[in-house]
């Protein structure tokens, strides 16, 4: 039978209404409600279906939603789960990508922010990107130094003995200042 649709339902609900409207048989008309649930399943998504289809947790989605990388979807007016649409799912795998390559939150703001204006050029982008590859080989130098000053500790070292006369532990009590590596007795009388 027909009936009057409901102009104030969610958008779903009104998909279901319009279907009200027109004269279906039963299987026709769960055909019908079948191929409009997974349209609506394949351009909106539940917080854990668009979790999966971007490869990352819910505590993600809700992470950056938290940092305003992504909207948070409106609550339904009458209950029900919040619809993501498939754009946050691709917006997600962006995300994800520019972390993998070094890119911070910040800088992923950023990068969403060019993205979206129109007036943008791709020597913003560039720029953004040589100036994280500087930042990249200052690390790696760092972590070279840090290698080496390893190396040379390792290769100092016994490896064996009392750790008074560690010669690890020696290189980094002299780094604090102090003289002498602490006996364990000095460790348990300043524990009481």
């Amino acid at each position: 039978p027909w009936t009057e649709p409901d102009v104030t339902a969610a958008p779903r609900r009104q998909k279901n209404s319009i279907l009200s409207m027109i004269r279906l048989d039963s299987v026709l008309r769960y055909v019908v409600q079948n191929v409009i649930m997974e349209s609506n399943a394949m351009t909106e998504l539940t917080i854990g279906r668009a979790s999966k289809n971007a490869g990352v947790g819910v505590e993600t989605i809700r992470f950056y939603e938290r940092k305003g990388l992504i909207e948070q979807p409106l609550k339904p007016r009458h209950g029900g789960y919040r619809s993501y649409p498939i754009e946050t799912v691709r917006r997600i795998r962006f995300v994800r990508q520019a972390q993998e390559i070094g890119f911070s939150l910040r800088e992923i703001e950023e990068l969403l922010s060019l993205r979206a204006d129109p007036s943008a050029d791709c020597s913003e982008v560039r720029e953004r990107a040589a100036a994280k590859l500087e930042e990249v080989d200052q690390k790696m130098a760092q972590l070279g130094r840090i290698r080496s000053a390893l190396d040379e500790l390792i290769a100092a070292c016994p490896g064996r003995g009392a750790l008074r006369k560690c010669s690890i532990m020696e290189s980094l009590v002299a780094a604090t200042g102090e003289t002498r590596v602490p006996a364990k007795a000095d460790h348990q009388e300043s524990a009481r």
